[in-house]
């Protein structure tokens, strides 16, 4: 009895709109191909759905393994058992929804043994399957699991040294190994159909990270629709054996036979930024091999006489953010080359292009540390208005993120920013820039002025703030001269600091011009925000702010902040997030034993004041 299709439907970019000849079907174009797909031997199994008394069994499993396991002798009966359910039937059980998703909380239970077992019948014999299970939607998961769990390879000869002889250790990792070999091998063979896949192309990822010997959070955990908070995944690295070594190379070697597709095809362009991320936290001299042989193919294309081909490449979706890898990954003579011999004189061009701006981004970034940032900034400062007006403040925010590091420039960007926001001239505007650069708003449009008056209208009340006007001037904050910002500060008012504190984007930028003044500086922002620690404290963003200014703030600016915040001690302790800063601040202490209160608070700020001195 064959189950009803699943009827969810497949994602963006599916299979069926991806498919290439001799690639695997899926649903009822697997069916009507019969036995035309997959290998003989593995009769109907590959091509039908698990029945619905399966299903409802897996489902059951799936709930078992939500409610854990006493001990270690039970989880390993439990696995052993679903196992044995599982064998000759697993690409069945793989390719199915809810068999997927229980398979692969499964494995991680499982000894490396019992995943090779698994990933052998997945392949069937000599391989062969590998392909048709890594390229469905719901077996690509599961392979992707099952080749994970080789970062556990040396579990069993740690856990019982002498329960297993050498050979026997051997011969228990070497069955997943030899799997993860024979499936890479398979990957090699079929390289262009599994890179351009939307399903393959992920298991093609997660087999390059572990040949390497590195993985990242496995992508079953995170939420579908859920933006990642940071850009680069974190990779915990594990030991691998000697023949991953030479496999990678080989794979590497494949991929790169194939290099044509990373700037055409989205998802194989996704495979090779993987490629070389790895190769560079593993295999330094492998990744600068990659990096030269890739560039010399982007670079050898065919173009308009005069016009390098990579400027055509930067305004692809694809390519462009191979292109982006290759920047950051790269060392100082190639990034030297790209800019003399390709983009000098484009680069304002470029960041004005919707998709070119963001390799313009990690250029200036990785750009900053040598002297060839000197001739990016001269060449992108011409066109600082243009950039603004087109939007594109990525390129201005990391233009300034630049010249903090490579502390370079910083007076000319600067005087180039408030000529852009029209606070320039006359002097008087400059006390308005901070609010301008944060709502990233000129002078005239911020307080409605059509006249050329120099009169700063304070009773326009702080708003808009932004997100790249917040991380614009983050970035100031780390100038050498912030005078202009810090005056521009002080003349907010003290209902415009407190919103400042509770909003998202601007409570970045209070803390970050508080904890960088001198004492003297941060006592007269301190001075404008008597009055506002109680609702600071009473505030999710405000109470942050408020703890980063405790901490960089001397003691006598403390023992005001204390006594401010003592009398409302009610409302303090009863708030879910000023009773943290009642207690961080030892508030009690300072009411009932100040002296020692006095003391303790001493004792931290000469610390605080001779690691300062150490690092600086």
């Amino acid at each position: 009895m064959l189950a009803k299709p699943e009827e969810r439907k497949p994602q963006k970019g599916g299979v069926k709109k991806r498919r290439h000849p001799g690639e695997d079907g899926e649903g009822g174009e697997r069916k009507r191909r019969g036995g035309e797909e997959g290998e003989k031997n593995q009769g109907d199994g590959g091509r039908k759905r698990l029945d619905a008394l399966s299903v409802g069994y897996f489902r059951r499993v799936g709930e078992r393994l939500g409610e854990g396991f006493e001990d270690n002798e039970e989880r390993e009966m439990f696995v052993e058992n679903v196992l044995t359910e599982i064998k000759g039937k697993a690409i069945m059980v793989a390719m199915d929804r809810t068999g997927s998703i229980t398979l692969q909380r499964l494995l991680p239970l499982s000894s490396p043994d019992q995943v090779g077992e698994v990933l052998a019948e997945l392949g069937g014999e000599s391989g062969s399957e590998f392909k048709a299970v890594s390229c469905d939607k719901c077996g690509g998961h599961v392979v992707e699991s099952a080749v994970r769990q080789m970062s556990r390879w040396t579990e069993s000869s740690q856990k019982e040294p002498s329960a297993t002889t050498e050979e026997e250790e051997e011969e228990s990792c070497g069955v997943l190994e030899a799997q993860v070999l024979s499936f890479s091998q398979v990957v090699r063979e079929n390289c262009a159909e599994f890179i351009k896949h939307v399903h393959g192309s992920h298991v093609v990822r997660t087999l390059l990270h572990v040949l390497a010997g590195c993985l990242g959070p496995p992508r079953t955990e995170s939420r579908p629709g859920v933006k990642e908070r940071n850009a680069v995944p974190q990779l915990t690295d594990f030991e691998i054996p000697t023949s991953f070594w030479y496999e990678l190379k080989s794979l590497t070697d494949a991929l790169m036979d194939n290099v044509n597709l990373s700037v055409t095809d989205a998802a194989a362009s996704a495979v090779f930024q993987t490629m070389l991320t790895v190769c560079h936290r593993k295999r330094p001299k492998l990744c600068k091999q990659l990096l030269k042989r890739i560039m010399e193919y982007l670079t050898s294309r065919s173009a308009a006489p005069g016009v390098s081909p990579l400027l055509v490449f930067l305004k692809d979706q694809a390519s462009s953010r191979l292109i982006e890898t290759i920047i950051q990954l790269s060392h100082k003579s190639l990034l030297r080359d790209l800019y003399k011999n390709h983009l000098k004189g484009q680069l304002v061009d470029l960041a004005l292009h919707p998709i070119a701006n963001f390799p313009v981004q990690r250029l200036t970034a990785a750009s900053a540390k040598y002297k060839m940032f000197l001739r990016l900034f001269d060449e992108l400062i011409q066109g600082v208005e243009a950039i603004l007006a087109a939007g594109h403040m990525g390129v201005i925010v990391q233009l300034a993120e630049s010249c903090a590091e490579s502390e370079e420039k910083q007076v000319d960007l600067m005087q180039c920013l408030l000529r852009a926001f029209h606070c320039a001239e006359p002097g008087s505007r400059h006390v308005s820039c901070l609010p301008l650069f944060m709502s990233l708003l000129t002078y005239d449009v911020y307080y409605h002025s059509d006249t050329a008056e120099g009169g700063t209208q304070t009773e326009v009340p702080l708003s808009s703030i932004c997100y790249h006007g917040s991380r614009l001037v983050q970035a100031l904050a780390r100038f050498k001269e912030r005078s202009l910002l810090l005056s521009s500060l002080r003349t907010l008012t003290p209902a415009d600091l407190l919103m400042l504190a509770s909003d998202p984007s601007g409570s970045h930028v209070l803390q970050a011009l508080i904890t960088t003044s001198s004492d003297k500086g941060r006592g007269k922002i301190l001075k404008r925000l008597e009055g506002q620690y109680v609702q600071m404290a009473c505030s999710r963003l405000g109470s942050r702010v408020l703890e980063a200014i405790w901490n960089s703030a001397s003691v006598t600016h403390r023992q005001s902040i204390a006594q401010e915040l003592v009398p409302s001690e009610s409302q303090l302790r009863s708030d879910q997030f000023a009773r943290h800063v009642w207690a961080k601040f030892a508030l009690s202490h300072f009411i009932h034993r100040r002296a020692h209160w006095q003391e303790i608070q001493t004792g931290e700020s000469k610390k605080r004041k001779l690691f300062s001195d150490i690092l600086d």
